[in-house]
């Protein structure tokens, strides 16, 4: 029996509900952490460097392992669904883990300098738990539930629009409710980011529940008892398909891009521009008009090419072309202008993320004969920790090698060109190399991805 499921567009948005929900607490923890020990408590940056690093090391072994469990059958994913149980566990104490980042100990940062690290450490490792089970169920049910090429593509509007409002919110919600220097005012600002957490997870419950023709297909699978491989054994498999290799390598270098230039607004505001906190949600405000009247574009454009794989590669080397005049800029309204051109193009690689990933789920079905999406997008949040990772490296050894000084109200010259360099320059050089690489390596063309959706309904999958 052939089950084509088509949603409501009521649906679709709840759905996006949840893509916000990730995007606004993910957005502001990767914009205010560095920068919080850093600036505000006075850490030293190696500290900082070594406990983040420590907690992308977890990311990077904890993504691959959640997906890999979750996609295993329990009596209560039988009787709710194999997603939707996990995305609220996951979902709904994220926000709580976030405010725990800002309310460490209250030592000094020299002397108590172990204590804060560990603190660090505790948190985000926390922090980043409840992420792997949400978001990693959140993104395993898109291809899972939505099947056609036309319905993925028509939730990615809503994803466009809610996750770039989760976007854009993340970064500009925060800054207004704390100041500099004030350490309780980045308690409160925990508080609302929490509040707000939870309001849009309780709008993406009906989007994320699984209906009935989906769970149907769920125990029709495991009543095959069809044989599950290794944790080992689907790494390997999934590094044999060369769809997925050029995707995650170009997606650990989106993130990247996107967390240096993230984390790097703070810096800009306060030591480039020597703005209040507030200068902050007006970049984003930019980005964010950028973003969402790039939408009704890219979705034309993408439904006139018909080619996924091709518009991902157009956006991303447009995000790398557009970034460079922000390795010079020191100009508020240049800056602005500069964010909101940028935002264009990376309303259109963020329109791909979804479907260009589906169609490598789709292929890796169709070559393996059975749907493992959690263990491929936990191994997908790995890349993205590796993109964590190499900007958290990046920050550390610039600050270092640049002469930042923790805690101070000003920067030497060294350091703010130091802020230059992670807000741009670094970030064009990664994208431009993980455009190369996926322009040479991926091979999902429309026709293959035609067949394989073909395929998968003849399997009954």
């Amino acid at each position: 029996m052939e089950v084509e499921s088509f949603h409501s567009k009521k649906n679709m948005a709840s759905y996006g509900f949840g893509i916000m929900s990730r995007e606004f607490v993910q957005i502001a923890f990767n914009v205010l952490v560095f920068f919080y020990y850093e600036v505000e408590l006075g850490l030293n940056v190696l500290y900082i460097g070594l406990a983040l690093v420590i907690f992308a090391i977890y990311n990077a072994i904890n993504d691959p392992l959640v997906g890999y469990l979750t996609d295993r059958p329990f009596k209560f994913t039988k009787k709710w669904g194999r997603r939707f149980p996990w995305i609220l566990i996951g979902g709904i104490p994220l926000g709580f883990c976030y405010l725990l980042v800002f309310t460490p100990p209250r030592v000094d940062a020299k002397s108590g300098a172990w204590i804060l690290f560990g603190w660090l450490v505790f948190t985000t490792c926390l922090f980043d738990t409840f992420h792997s089970i949400f978001f990693v169920n959140l993104q395993s049910l898109y291809p899972d539930k939505f099947r056609s090429i036309q319905e993925r593509r028509k939730v990615v509007i809503f994803q466009i629009i809610l996750g770039a409002l989760g976007v854009a919110f993340g970064a500009m919600i925060p800054p207004l409710f704390y100041n500099f220097g004030d350490l309780n005012s980045y308690i409160f600002q925990g508080f609302i980011v929490l509040v707000i957490g939870i309001v849009t997870m309780l709008l993406a419950i009906p989007g994320v529940r699984e209906d009935k023709e989906t769970i149907e297909l769920y125990l029709s699978s495991v009543k095959k008892d069809i044989k599950r491989d290794s944790f080992l054994k689907s790494m390997k498999v999934a590094f044999k398909q060369r769809s997925f290799v050029a995707y995650m390598l170009l997606y650990a270098m989106y993130w990247v891009m996107i967390n240096s230039m993230e984390a790097s607004i703070p810096y800009v505001v306060r030591f480039i521009l020597n703005m209040p906190a507030s200068a902050t949600t007006l970049i984003m405000a930019c980005f964010l008009l950028g973003a969402l009247a790039s939408v009704p574009f890219w979705y034309k454009i993408a439904q006139k090419v018909n080619d996924n794989g091709k518009i991902m590669l157009i956006a991303s080397i447009l995000m790398a072309v557009l970034v460079t005049p922000m390795i010079f800029l020191e100009s508020f309204i240049l800056i602005l202008i500069s964010v909101f051109v940028w935002g264009v193009a990376q309303g259109g690689f963020w329109a791909m993320i979804f479907p260009v990933f589906s169609d490598v789920i789709d292929e890796s079905v169709v070559k393996n004969e059975k749907r493992e999406e959690g263990t491929y997008i936990g191994i997908q949040q790995f890349f993205g920790r590796i993109g964590l990772a190499i900007q958290i490296v990046i920050f550390t050894v610039v600050h270092s090698l640049t002469g930042f000084v923790e805690g101070s109200e000003t920067q030497p010259a060294q350091a703010i060109w130091g802020i230059h360099l992670h807000l741009a320059l670094v970030p064009m050089i990664c994208m431009l190399v993980g455009a190369l690489i996926f322009w040479r390596v991926y091979d999902l063309k429309p026709e293959k991805v035609s067949a394989n959706q073909q395929r998968i309904k003849e399997l009954k999958l």
